[in-house]
């Protein structure tokens, strides 16, 4: 979220919504959502916080367990997720919605592109299409993170994930 954050701060009021249904377990879903309140206070940008429901993300997303990272099973979550935030921007007259997603060089920056896409014809707001991982954002945004002392996590955070990593 550093990286993202200082990327877009010049050129939008950054509203962070914190929506991780898929986060487990919970002390993960705690610590993460913990290390964002902590750079939302620091940088002074508001957070809306939304846990999700859990059942209804695994309703979503569960039919597509089998498949690994970067899969059906990824665009799922993606679009599940960023549905919550096409809600929460239309509710707020918010009229553009980003992800920091596509900062991870495990993630397909053109699927969650194409579900951001495709659901932004559904909602009054547009979506920022962005690859944050080129240009050097990765490495730029483990610097932040060393910077402040931010919490890195290893896995994507839903339960697939962790378990195919061996966590």
């Amino acid at each position: 979220m550093c990286y993202v954050y200082e990327l877009l701060k010049d050129s939008f009021d950054v509203v962070s919504y914190f929506f991780n249904p898929n986060i487990s377990p919970e002390a993960e879903l705690n610590l993460r959502l913990n290390e964002l309140r902590r750079f939302s206070a620091m940088k002074g940008f508001t957070l809306i916080e939304s846990a999700g429901e859990t059942d209804e993300w695994l309703a979503e997303v569960s039919p597509l367990a089998g498949y690994g990272e970067r899969s059906a099973r990824c665009f799922a979550c993606f679009r599940y997720r960023l549905r919550a935030a096409f809600e929460k921007a239309s509710e707020l007259g918010i009229d553009t919605v980003a992800t920091s997603l596509s900062i991870s060089p495990h993630k397909d920056a053109d699927m969650i592109n194409k579900a951001g896409a495709e659901l932004s014809g559904a909602y009054s707001a547009d979506f920022y299409q962005a690859d944050f991982k080129k240009k050097d954002g990765y490495k730029k945004s483990v610097e932040l993170s060393r910077m402040y002392g931010f919490y890195r996590q290893n896995y994507c955070g839903c339960i697939f994930s962790k378990n195919e990593r061996g966590y």
